[in-house]
């Protein structure tokens, strides 16, 4: 989502500031601006649209100082314009501003009663005002700051600048993430460690309600307390978080292909002669696991589809019973967590505003928290009580792909885990569940072998405004994401049933213009799949079939087969979303869509 840089030190930081917004463009967004500070006076620069226009603006005017912020703006109050870009001032104020400020009507009425005029329609545009205005109440610009920031409402990070004091930089962290970088007779802030990576590896991550004031050569830190706080500085290594498309066309079709080796990581010293190893999940996990009667998983969007494959998994393997729940409805309902559950959350960032929200509010109830990420410095990992990190890698597409299959892989281990610590999994079985685990990759490499078949039918979805995708059992969360897949990067509506739910409604849709897309494993349940599919071709419905060859799903006219390879019904759901990746990536180049960075979305959804 939105995304902030700054900077102050002794060379012209503007390169600085248009760098880290470029490494920003992953996480979505429709306009792009900065102001620093120069001669007493801030000069500003805003574009809607990308970087690269922002950049071009900037490079003509000249736009040039030692101390500035800047930032990539996800439009949530305002059309993507520039005047509702960010930066936003008010006099010698300005201020870029990630989340949302809840009561921002009743402070725009406040100060425009005031004499204060806006410019934009977008929230952030109090907040620079509303300093003004205490500044003219009396104090120092640090202590109208800290009243302007009592006085907001929500979840924000906020970056402050002061045409007039060219020697410090102020920001605020509330509920949205925010990272100081520490460099030689320089400092940064921003909302992403990668943003900073050319010009620093060494990192402060800020805690909620951290004040913080940057100069220089000196960064003063207060906690939400007021009292001022020394915050550790870990140091990354650049090389394992830096990431480019190499030889690939687009980010998503690498980070596909990426998907056997970021399995593998994720294993890496997890499992051994045939058994998990708990203590990958922390020094807690033992305990926690033997306890746990009940497991409440709370994810959202992609990792909410992760979350329910494993509740079939936790209840069939582990026998433990499981409720997973979309997060942004969990934290707003009245719920009841039976006695001792364990609380699992899942987020490819570890930022996710709602799953965060709904920990926070949920985890005193719970037995003990336990996090699925692939981000180990972020919030979600600091604030649970466990933590299993999936070493997937930076994921730079908007389209989760290989985060997606390494949270399959590293929640089977925790069903694994608690089969064993609950008795309810023998040794034997654990042992085939892992060395299915461990093949993984190579079956993977076979499907993604089938990237030339899925591309040539792709052309065939071109023209089509709908799609039906179709699964049972463990699979039918592995048809939700084939859907959201496909509706993400392409604009194609789609949507997923589970298969024997075709008769009680979808079943009307279906016609030779909707194509109907099915994942078919050979288990159980294959039989009463082909009757579904036998179903849809009765209505001159087109079925693309994604079926294990010893599934005996014959082509035909009308049904086209893709052949998987063999794979224990455990694990199939990992590998079968495999291919309705590469088919909505195929769909999405051919209708000329931005792959990458799909309208209307972001990568880390920081806000409600």
């Amino acid at each position: 989502m939105c995304g902030i840089v700054g900077a102050i030190g002794e060379r012209n930081i503007t390169d600085v500031l248009i760098e880290g917004l470029r490494r920003l463009e992953y996480r979505g967004y429709d306009s792009a601006g900065l102001a620093v500070v120069h001669g007493g006076a801030i000069e500003r620069e805003r574009q809607p649209g990308k970087v690269q226009a922002l950049a071009d603006a900037t490079h003509a005017s000249g736009v040039s100082g030692q101390i500035g912020i800047a930032h990539t703006r996800w439009a949530t109050h305002g059309a993507p314009t520039q005047d509702n870009a960010h930066p936003h001032q008010s006099g010698d104020i300005a201020v870029v501003h990630n989340g949302i400020i809840e009561n921002y009507e009743a402070l725009r009425e406040q100060l425009q009663a005031e004499g204060y005029v806006f410019t934009s329609q977008t929230d952030t545009e109090v907040v620079p005002h509303l300093i003004q205005s205490e500044l003219k109440k009396g104090g120092d610009f640090m202590a109208a700051v800290r009243r302007a920031v009592a006085q907001l409402h929500g979840a924000f990070a906020l970056g402050i600048v002061r045409a007039t004091e060219p020697q410090r930089l102020l920001a605020v962290r509330q509920g949205s993430p925010l990272v100081v970088g520490l460099g030689i007779g320089e400092n940064f802030i921003s909302s992403d460690q990668l943003a900073l990576l050319p010009v620093t590896n060494r990192f402060i991550y800020l805690e909620e309600g951290d004040f913080i004031e940057l100069k220089r050569d000196q960064v003063t830190i207060w906690d939400a307390s007021g009292a001022v706080i020394a915050r550790p500085s870990v140091e990354l290594d650049a090389t394992v978080h830096a990431s480019s498309k190499g030889t690939y066309k687009h980010y998503m079709l690498k980070e596909i292909y990426e998907q056997p080796a970021a399995i593998q990581r994720t294993l890496a010293g997890r499992v051994s002669n045939g058994q998990v190893a708990i203590d990958a999940f922390g020094p807690q996990a033992a305990e926690l696991l033997s306890k746990a009667k009940h497991v409440q998983i709370l994810a959202c969007g992609t990792s909410y589809h992760a979350g329910y494959v494993a509740k079939y998994w936790f209840e069939a393997i582990a026998g433990v019973s499981c409720h997973v729940e979309v997060a942004s409805e969990f934290r707003y309902r009245t719920t009841v967590l039976p006695a001792d559950t364990l609380l699992v959350t899942i987020s490819q960032s570890g930022e996710t505003a709602d799953t965060l929200a709904a920990l926070r509010e949920v985890k005193s109830r719970a037995l003990g928290s336990l996090c699925i990420c692939n981000v180990p410095t972020s919030t979600l990992v600091r604030e649970s009580d466990l933590a299993f990190i999936t070493h997937a890698g930076p994921e730079i597409g908007v389209a989760s792909t290989k985060a997606f299959t390494t949270q399959l892989v590293a929640l089977m281990l925790l069903v694994l885990a608690t089969g064993r610590r609950q008795g309810n999994l023998t040794a034997e079985r654990e042992r085939d569940i892992v060395a299915q685990l461990a093949g993984l990759p190579t079956l993977c490499d076979e499907v993604l072998a089938m990237d030339q078949a899925i591309e040539r039918i792709a052309a065939e979805f071109g023209d089509k405004h709908h799609t039906l995708f179709l699964g049972r059992g463990a699979q039918y969360p592995v048809a939700m994401e084939g859907a959201l897949k496909l509706k993400e990067i392409s604009y194609i509506h789609a949507e997923a049933y589970p298969a024997g739910e075709l008769k009680h409604g979808p079943l009307a849709l279906v016609d030779q213009d909707m194509p109907v897309v099915a994942v078919a494993p050979k288990n159980d349940l294959i039989d009463k799949l082909k009757s579904n599919l036998q179903e849809v071709r009765a209505r001159a419905g087109v079925l693309y079939v994604f079926a294990d060859h010893a599934a005996d799903v014959r082509a035909e006219p009308g049904i086209k087969v893709f052949s998987m390879p063999s794979v224990a019904d455990e694990v199939a759901p990992i590998l079968y979303t495999i291919p309705l990746q590469l088919l909505s990536y195929h769909v999405a180049v051919i209708k000329g869509t931005d792959v990458d960075q799909p309208r209307n979305l972001a990568k880390s959804v920081t806000v409600e």
